[in-house]
């Protein structure tokens, strides 16, 4: 079938904006190529540090043998119940590449910090940034040019994101990213959810609290909402990087461990000296980028995908903004409904299709790229596929043709919405995304006095001194990367959500994030330009009259427009911001941070190799380039 008009315009445009950036990308990664091992530009002196502490037959093999040599890039750490698994598999690995024919060695490890315990304390302001670390970590393990392909293992919010832009700069090898699967379900989302709105209120106490959260998150394997990690593990099946179906396998099941073999043979297979050589720099293109939108948009993902998918496409030469999320959004079906965009967890998703089915689904209608290149070496409907055990590992079988529960999974003729679910919003206060696919229709729109805070803490302050029983917006401002390292206010959610459920019309406005858990109450974020960045949240006052219209994408002060313009920033202190828990370390990344609509990353896109011969408008410049009403790209119906 042919791809939606929407679909292939918004490509074209990406395309047409990438290609000079995208030119010199795919150059450099060819000068970067060797067609023999990458470890014969070593001089010997190189090699025999390399290979020192090898057993004697690997030392063997890459001493003398035009073997490849497999990295292993991990952020394995046992705190993060997601990671815990990875302990493993660098056995499991080393010993599936041997057996395949090459050598794998353990490359370096990279930080792994988890947003859940870090949520709501300073640790936080560390988190976003934790993805270019994680990015020049991997850089620094790679850099010692001793591998022709790369596994990753990696999970969570900023790590697979950044293992991807860091594996993406050593484009020329090849990469398989291999997961480590969701943990069993436990309490359900609902009465999760419950309990902490009874604690916001008062009405339970911690230890009630503690003991819910405990049951929600009790054992090994990724946390079951749909957040952040996992939209990354469901991104990273449409993009072609994991093996069919890896995604969503509970650790420390043979089925598990069968994947992680199946993907360390086949990394030596699409090496230069596999005979099927396919770099992560040609899998990962324009039309791949626009995959993993459409997918996120599909099944209610994380909004710290408007981030991070700039940042990972900026990795590769490619140019995307938040109008490419908002078309595809009008017209790509939500057919997914997960936590917080539903009852079911991970697990119930997996269970009733999984990414199996939504990429069927979206491909059998038009709305994916099939003609890509994946880490098989096939068209993307290979991945439209569940695995299972057979005597000589895991097989492959189609992905069922039917939902096993339609409350959870649907087909794309009967969506639980016929839009994406996330808006983009504009006016006076800038430019921000909202997510509404968990908002109640009667909630998106509301119009109502502003009150000021500038920090997550006054805002929780201000709330529990029962100062906030009324309408308002709660204009959460200083919360962007160069004001403190934009952290997840994810803590304000069950707070406004009593306020919500309590009568009042409540909604949230930020330059910080809300995360992949971004919940029923109205929320407007990433709001660019920040206010360190002359964004005109700085001027807004308590008081002011705010409208937030998700239904028609607007974000206005009702200020008359001279007093407005007059106004100026309102100087704040936010030395707090700036030392204790590491904080200090990372005041270079504040000092060069992009905005959030260019990915809030400390990297710049690869420079064009002559210079560009006509203007680019770029993200964060200007106006973005709107879309042609002439050819009539945002109100064409599937």
């Amino acid at each position: 079938m042919s791809v939606h008009s929407i679909l292939s315009a918004v490509t074209e445009r990406i395309i047409e904006r990438s290609r000079p950036y995208r030119g010199a990308y795919l150059t450099r990664i060819e000068m970067s190529r060797r067609r023999e091992v990458q470890r014969s530009a070593l001089a010997c002196t190189n090699l025999a540090h390399g290979f020192a502490a090898f057993p004697v037959n690997d030392k063997l093999i890459l001493k003398e043998q035009k073997k490849p040599s497999v990295a292993i890039v991990s952020a394995y750490n046992d705190m993060l119940s997601a990671h815990q698994p990875f302990e493993r598999f660098p056995l499991i690995i080393k010993d599936a590449v041997r057996a395949a024919g090459g050598v794998a060695q353990f490359a370096g490890g990279t930080p792994a910090m988890c947003d859940g315990v870090t949520q709501g304390q300073p640790g936080m302001e560390l988190s976003l940034f934790s993805r270019d670390t994680i990015a020049m970590a991997t850089a620094i393990a790679l850099s010692h040019n001793m591998f022709d392909a790369a596994v990753y293992l990696g999970v969570c919010d900023k790590i697979v994101p950044g293992l991807l832009i860091g594996a993406l700069h050593f484009g020329h090898l090849p990469a398989v990213f291999i997961p480590a699967g969701p943990m069993t379900s436990g309490m359900s989302n609902p009465e999760k959810s419950r309990i902490r709105q009874l604690y916001a209120r008062g009405m339970v106490d911690r230890d009630a609290l503690l003991e819910a959260e405990s049951q929600s998150y009790h054992s090994a394997g990724t946390c079951t909402f749909y957040g952040t990690a996992n939209s990354n593990q469901l991104l990273m099946e449409v993009m072609g990087l994991h093996l069919p179906g890896a995604a969503f396998i509970t650790p420390n099941t043979p089925l598990r461990d069968a994947l992680t073999a199946a993907g360390a043979r086949r990394a030596v297979e699409i090496s230069d000296l596999g005979g099927q050589y396919t770099p992560v720099g040609h899998v990962v293109d324009e039309k791949a980028i626009v995959n993993a939108i459409v997918a996120l948009l599909a099944t209610g993902g994380s909004t710290n995908h408007t981030l991070h998918l700039v940042a990972i496409a900026k990795a590769a030469g490619i140019v995307i903004d938040w109008n490419d999320f908002s078309a595809l959004s009008a017209v790509v079906p939500m057919i997914a409904r997960i936590y917080p965009n539903g009852d079911a967890d991970i697990n119930h998703f997996h269970a009733a299709g999984g990414a199996g089915f939504v990429i069927r689904e979206l491909l059998d209608h038009g709305l994916l790229h099939g003609d890509v290149t994946t880490i098989l070496g096939k068209d993307l409907r290979a991945h439209a596929a569940e695995p299972f055990l057979e005597e000589q590992g895991v097989g492959w079988r189609p992905a069922p043709r039917d939902s096993g529960d339609n409350d959870v999974l649907r087909a794309v003729t009967t969506p639980f919405s016929h839009d994406g679910g996330l808006r983009l919003l504009s006016g006076n206060l800038g430019r921000a995304v909202i997510k509404v696919s968990a908002v109640k229709p009667q909630y998106r729109v509301v119009e109502a006095p502003a009150i000021v805070f500038n920090s997550q803490e006054a805002f929780m302050h201000a709330f529990h001194a029962g100062e906030l029983d009324r309408d308002f917006i709660a204009v959460v401002r200083l919360q962007g990367p160069r004001a403190n390292g934009m952290p997840e206010l994810h803590a304000l959610t069950p707070a406004l959500g009593s306020l919500q459920d309590a009568g009042r019309h409540v909604a949230l406005v930020t330059d910080g994030r809300m995360s992949g858990a971004s919940g029923k109450v109205p929320a407007a974020i990433h709001v660019s330009p920040e206010v360190l960045a002359g964004g005109p949240l700085g001027r807004v006052r308590t008081g002011d009259l705010i409208r937030l219209d998700a239904e028609h994408g607007i974000l206005q002060a009702l200020v008359p427009e001279a007093e407005w313009s007059a106004r100026t920033v309102e100087p704040v202190d936010l030395a707090s911001n700036q030392v204790g828990m590491g904080r200090e370390l990372f005041a270079m990344f504040r000092n060069a941070v992009s905005t959030a609509e260019e990915g809030a990353a400390t990297f710049d896109l690869p420079p064009p190799l002559e210079p560009v011969s006509k203007e680019i408008n770029l993200p964060g410049v200007g106006e973005a380039e709107p879309f042609n009403d002439e050819d009539n790209l945002i109100r064409q119906p599937i």
